[in-house]
């Protein structure tokens, strides 16, 4: 745990605080603690000004969720942080607020946290430090925001009217699609509120924060003008944070895949589900990891396969919520290519035993009106394409 937090996939959810739907379900701390009690070690929250304007609620803007007040979420997020690990937490804030809010803002994170937040002040990072001398300490992740009514234009300009991907059924089924150029949907307009482009570059585009604000952000989150090439451009003197819609990461292996894994040996990236999925799904793991993307962020209120995948990740490295990238991911000298096919290195073989006896657990005629059941084992590998499998045990 002594690497820099770039060497590192790490247990990230998105929208933390909803308890169901990205639509209309209630906003709690209930689902924030539920998740820290997991391993999860980086929450996401969506702060804005409460109906009066003199508060922050934390809440899904543009739809029908129930807010919580922010001072709660973190209360809750110091009491359960460090229940399941004492590896650092990570709170990444989708800002809406204006000046006066973070000021407030900032008074709230300071009091509640202390000694325990991770402020390194306004200087960059040549490189990250390690998880190792950040435990038990919270860390505030944040892209520096334009001015309030500027956020909230931006808002639902993704063009949901071609929601296509591959259908085919994969060895982990259609909820978890394979790799492959050809299940790039070809979306207009996929911009979230965190895809917007910097207007500034540079500081200037902090004008608009407040002092105390800006010093609290020890992960400094940027995405300047240019597109692609400009947002993945390694700068060997400071380190960032970039976010990425799914549907955009998505294209963006496709055309800039090694560019990718560049960026993320020194780089933190996160990607997070598109805006389409209301029903809090998610999409396969895999992709972000197999191009370095450390925080691979999902709906921890979800449900499906993939966030199986995603539990099951984590379970690694003693469930502390950080896994060390494998080293070809880390390679200075060579970048790997997801694409290409190398040769077999390991095979993997797994031997069922099939014990008799199982089947008196039921009734004779419990799943079939005329013979018991017969049980069998399925025993796969998710991973990158080549290696991407599911076998059935034979009888």
């Amino acid at each position: 745990m002594s690497a820099p937090l770039s060497h590192y996939f790490i247990y990230t959810g998105h929208n933390s605080y909803l308890t169901g739907n990205q639509l209309s379900s209630e906003c709690s701390d209930v689902p924030i603690i539920n998740a820290l009690k997991r391993g999860v070690r980086v929450i996401e929250l969506d702060i804005w000004p409460n109906s009066t304007k003199d508060d922050v609620d934390v809440l899904h803007g543009g739809t029908l969720t129930t807010p919580v007040e922010l001072i709660k979420c973190l209360r809750s997020i110091k009491e359960y942080a460090f229940v399941a690990s004492e590896y650092p937490v990570v709170i990444t804030l989708e800002d809406h607020l204006t000046p006066n809010l973070q000021a407030k803002v900032a008074e709230m994170v300071t009091q509640t946290f202390g000694e325990i937040l991770f402020s390194p002040g306004p200087e960059c990072f040549k490189e990250f430090p390690c998880p190792e001398s950040l435990k038990r300490r919270i860390i505030i992740s944040t892209k520096p925001p334009k001015e309030y009514l500027e956020a909230k234009e931006v808002k639902d300009k993704e063009d949901d009217s071609q929601r296509g991907k591959a259908s085919d059924e994969e060895a982990w089924g259609n909820e978890v699609p394979d790799l492959k150029g050809s299940h790039v949907a070809n979306y207009k307009n996929d911009l979230d509120e965190e895809d917007e482009e910097d207007t500034d570059d540079g500081d200037k585009s902090q004008h608009s924060l407040a002092p105390e604000y800006k010093h609290l952000i020890g992960i400094l989150a940027r995405k300047p003008k240019g597109g692609l090439d400009a947002w993945l451009r390694v700068d060997p003197d400071k380190v960032t944070r970039l976010s990425m819609s799914e549907q955009k990461f998505e294209k963006a292996v496709v055309t800039h895949g090694k560019q990718i894994v560049r960026f993320t040996r020194r780089n933190v990236l996160r990607v997070y589900p598109k805006s389409t999925r209301f029903d809090s799904s998610n999409y396969n793991p895999l992709i972000g990891w197999m191009h370095g993307v450390q925080m691979v962020a999902f709906n921890m209120q979800g449900h499906g396969r993939s966030l199986w995948l995603m539990h099951g990740m984590f379970k690694a490295n003693g469930g502390c919520g950080y896994v060390k990238k494998p080293d070809f991911l880390l390679n200075a000298e060579e970048v790997f290519d997801p694409k290409i096919k190398l040769p077999v290195k390991t095979t993997l073989k797994v031997t069922v035993y099939m014990g008799e006896g199982w089947y008196y657990d039921f009734h004779h005629t419990h799943f079939d009106a005329y013979s018991p059941p017969d049980f069998y084992s399925r025993v796969g590998i998710a991973g990158v394409p080549a290696d991407s499998v599911m076998k059935k045990q034979r009888f």
